[in-house]
């Protein structure tokens, strides 16, 4: 049904009863409350562009192809890297088991504070994602059978890119699955093209998504499996 079908077949106010006009400045405090860290998010970017990555939160389209790809109930340890505000998070918290542990890696100390405050049941580490095996040795060194990176790739100088790819080699338990993805415009990048070609040159298995449209920029994912 339309909008304006849905307007129309509203029933009118009882005679006598009037409904107030919502005030503006309401109304805009409202929005803003149903877009948590958006503009955090894009403040982070303005300063530090090539830490954040993205000038904008991850849509709820790209979390759901993210996450509908990694069979959560069936994983005993998952690991989410760059979480920024939680775009992820709580799609990944809703899905996965519950007896299943759950840890987060996240290096802007802002969103370090968002992401404890929003789930207070999460472990977040304030720390670079090249520093993740540390952090399972925590959990009784057990690596992770899933890796969910919400890492700008391509915006990385190489030296990063290796070491935080290298972290997540030396991570992911046998046949576990890593998944990210890639802004669209950013392929013809000489960083995204090498990051690109590790993928390939150390998973086994790779799969594409389509192009999700309804992200900001437009995005796709890898899923990656480790042999």
């Amino acid at each position: 049904m339309s909008n304006r079908s849905a307007v129309l077949t509203q029933p009118r106010p009882a005679k006598g009863t009037h409904h107030r006009a919502e005030p503006a400045r309401t109304r805009t405090r409202k929005a803003s409350a149903a877009a948590p860290g958006r503009w955090q998010f894009f403040n982070a970017f303005l300063r530090e562009p090539l830490k954040v990555g993205a000038f904008w939160p991850s849509s709820p389209a790209l979390a759901e192809k993210i996450v509908n790809g990694c069979d959560l109930p069936s994983r005993k340890l998952v690991v989410e890297l760059g979480p920024g505000t939680g775009a992820f998070t709580s799609l990944i918290l809703d899905r996965m088991n519950k007896r299943s542990r759950f840890f987060a890696v996240e290096l802007n100390q802002m969103n370090v504070q968002q992401l404890r405050r929003r789930f207070p049941s999460l472990q977040v580490y304030a720390d670079s994602a090249e520093r993740l095996p540390k952090h399972l040795d925590h959990h009784d060194g057990q690596k992770a059978d899933c890796i969910i990176s919400g890492l700008a790739w391509g915006n990385m100088m190489p030296a990063m890119q290796n070491r935080i790819f290298d972290a997540v080699l030396d991570s992911l338990a046998p046949g576990g699955l890593f998944t990210t993805f890639a802004y669209v415009h950013a392929q013809v990048l000489p960083t995204s093209l090498r990051f690109r070609k590790r993928l390939f040159d150390h998973f086994s298995k790779i799969e594409i998504t389509p192009i999700v449209w309804r992200n900001l920029p437009p995005a796709f994912v890898y899923r990656c499996w480790h042999h």
